[in-house]
């Protein structure tokens, strides 16, 4: 009667198993089932991430194409302005002594005139006026430029202003003094453009 029991007991917990595994065993069937995916939905998720990828590479290409263009009208624009500044540049090469020529050319006409009115009988004192008043007004027209002549006579010798062409000996002046000006210097503005040929005195003996 005892072991009867006890076989029934042990029946009893071999079913109880049983139940317990098979409920665990329908519980992984259906976490199973619920994370797997059919053959459609693989698809079509396959085609969404494509058509994303498609979508944008799309759009970088455009991104690229617009970055071209602008960068294609920005050479062209360096282009035209280069070419621009070069005709401009050229031009002013070009007609830069048109200022200083239009201000010398009626100084040249005074001088023509001057020369058609010289006769024999006041000839000197003609040409002298005529010539005097060209004179006059070129160093007029200099001066309004900002061409101004070296003062050197008297002056220390400088190398800067001057040029030695000779020296000579005297007592009159010290040492190294500019005692003549053989040909005037000039400075345009604060540039010396024409050194004055000068004569420099130094020490009798």
């Amino acid at each position: 009667m005892k072991k009867k029991e006890e076989n029934m007991k042990e029946q009893k917990e071999k079913s109880a198993e049983a139940e317990e595994q098979k409920k665990e065993d329908n519980k992984i069937e259906i976490e199973f089932a619920e994370g797997k995916k059919e053959p459609e939905e693989i698809a079509d998720e396959d085609n969404n991430k494509e058509g994303e990828l498609i979508s944008k590479t799309e759009k970088l290409q455009k991104e690229v194409e617009d970055l071209n263009d602008r960068l294609l009208r920005r050479a062209a624009e360096f282009e035209n302005y280069k070419r621009r500044t070069e005709n401009e540049f050229q031009n002013f090469l070009k007609y830069a002594g048109e200022a200083i020529i239009i201000e010398i050319l009626p100084v040249y006409d005074d001088l023509g005139r001057s020369l058609n009115h010289v006769d024999e009988e006041n000839s000197k004192e003609s040409l002298a006026k005529g010539l005097k008043m060209v004179y006059d007004k070129f160093s007029k027209i200099l001066e309004d430029k900002g061409v101004k002549k070296i003062d050197s006579k008297g002056h220390e010798f400088d190398f800067n202003f001057h040029e030695a062409l000779l020296q000579k000996p005297t007592n009159e002046f010290p040492p190294n003094t500019v005692i003549e000006e053989l040909e005037p210097g000039y400075m345009y503005k604060d540039k010396v453009i024409k050194h004055a040929k000068v004569i420099v005195s130094k020490e009798a003996e």
